[in-house]
């Protein structure tokens, strides 16, 4: 694989004695196929930044690499100096490179009217099949050439994190690359070895549903008061500021929050605006409407709502595997405001679409309803797209297990017991067939650890690399 094109790199310093360069690349659209197009690649690096006291001795120092893959898919990196952890890494000796992965950030993005350049949906779906672990992977590799190419032949190597989704991206470069990897680290992110989503879906249902009893038994006067919304719902043909509307489905998408720290509690906080809306006036104020939105940006992140089932798919097409396992599961098929049970919030299994804080550790896995496409303004423009997505079969293989089960590369995994976005049962179950993978397993953190405990998660995670086993 040939090395990634260097298009433009830019350093500045930053407060907390960081230097950050703003990287461009260049790589094939289809790394298969490289005279098929190219896509531009935006990065952020950053090292510490140290002022010599004697100016005069020139030092060149070649801290190694870690690169930082974000949860998803369809999700940016923020800047360096926005992550806890930024401190905490650069403080063991190395420099992080945080990536956009293809299609996010400034990395090619993905939008509806970028995806027009490419044709119809056919061809739309096509190219979006370059978007997945696979890809992602090799547009790594390819840059890991271009930043080390000036290092000693042993030092080439650099060192992985994987948050959730980057998690998943991980084990999918354990897979294909593992020698070009000195060590790997997981947050939430071990990916189920399963052969189609179904399965994911029937274990996410599940662990929602404990979620949900676990909100009603906190805020048991929801109950009516989400009753009383989805009546008012269905009886008007409500239009949201930014533009889509608000649908029972979309209300009920609130759940996807519930597996982070503290943002079950701001779902309340929404409900509360509404019923007080109701109460006072009979509608929901324009505020009110826009705070919502807010809180479920996919007319942002289409990339996110057309790739979550098929990030999963090895060989199998995912056919909607959300709705159809929701329709299997009491539970959530009701929706009636006139039922005797808690109408339930859906949830992911791995986004963090709450809080600018919590974009940063989305994962994968989402409940991705084919009616979303009806309901969110970006998304109406790509249905015909996602529904090729959602039904073609011919989707490549992510991983190796046979080479898992022989990898010789140290892996450090962070593995939540209650975890709702990636199921503990498949992350164990993963954890058993990586050769050389130590597991930190807790039932105190969430999904959103690396965010919110980041303290605590990266002593733990670390001390798995620099503690012996007694």
């Amino acid at each position: 694989m040939a090395a990634a094109k260097l298009l433009g790199k830019r350093t500045h310093q930053l407060p907390g004695r960081l230097n950050v360069s703003e990287l461009f690349f260049e790589v094939p659209k289809d790394h298969a196929n490289p005279s098929h197009g190219t896509l531009r690649l935006f990065a952020r690096s950053v090292e510490r930044f140290e002022k010599p006291v004697d100016a005069s001795k020139k030092e060149i120092k070649q801290p190694p690499w870690l690169l930082y893959l974000q949860g998803g898919p369809g999700m940016p990196c923020q800047s360096p100096q926005t992550y806890a952890w930024t401190d905490f890494v650069l403080d063991k000796g190395y420099q992080i490179l945080f990536l956009d992965q293809r299609g996010t950030g400034l990395s090619s993005t993905v939008t509806a009217r970028t995806l027009a350049t490419e044709g119809g949906p056919a061809q739309q779906a096509a190219f979006l099949k370059h978007f997945r672990a696979d890809s992602i992977v090799k547009d790594c590799e390819a840059i890991r050439k271009t930043l080390t190419v000036d290092f000693p032949e042993g030092k080439k190597k650099w060192s992985i994190i994987g948050q959730s989704f980057g998690g998943f991206c991980s084990v999918t470069y354990l897979s294909r690359f593992p020698e070009a990897l000195r060590e790997v680290f997981t947050t939430g992110g071990l990916p189920p070895l399963v052969r189609h989503p179904d399965q994911i879906y029937k274990h996410l249902f599940r662990k929602v549903a404990e979620r949900n009893k676990v909100y009603y038994k906190k805020y048991a006067e929801d109950d009516h008061r989400i009753k009383d919304i989805i009546r008012h719902i269905e009886n008007k043909d409500i239009r949201l500021p930014g533009g889509g509307r608000l649908s029972v489905l979309r209300l009920r998408q609130l759940g996807m929050s519930f597996g982070f720290h503290g943002t079950m509690d701001l779902v309340h906080e929404m409900i509360t605006r509404f019923t007080s809306d109701l109460s006072q006036f009979g509608y929901f104020t324009r505020p009110t409407l826009t705070a919502f939105s807010n809180l479920l940006p996919f007319d942002l992140l289409p990339l996110y709502a057309m790739l979550h089932e098929p990030c999963y798919a090895r060989g199998n097409a995912p056919n909607w595997s959300a709705d159809r396992m929701m329709k299997q599961n009491p539970d959530f098929a009701n929706s009636s405001p006139d039922s005797p049970n808690p109408v339930y919030f859906f949830g992911e299994m791995a986004s963090a679409l709450i809080l600018p804080e919590s974009i940063r550790s989305t994962n994968t896995a989402v409940q991705i309803f084919k009616d979303m496409f009806n309901d969110y303004d970006e998304l109406t423009h790509l249905k015909e797209t996602a529904e090729i997505l959602e039904t073609t079969d011919d989707w490549p293989e992510l991983y190796d297990e046979a080479q898992l089960a022989r990898n010789e590369v140290p892996v450090y995994s962070a593995t939540y017991v209650e975890d709702m976005y990636v199921h503990f049962d498949f992350a164990r179950d993963t954890a058993s067939k990586i050769m050389n993978c130590k597991n930190f397993v807790t039932n105190v953190l969430y999904h959103d650890a690396l965010v919110h405990k980041t303290d605590e998660l990266m002593k733990q995670l670390f001390a798995l690399r620099d503690d012996t086993i007694d």
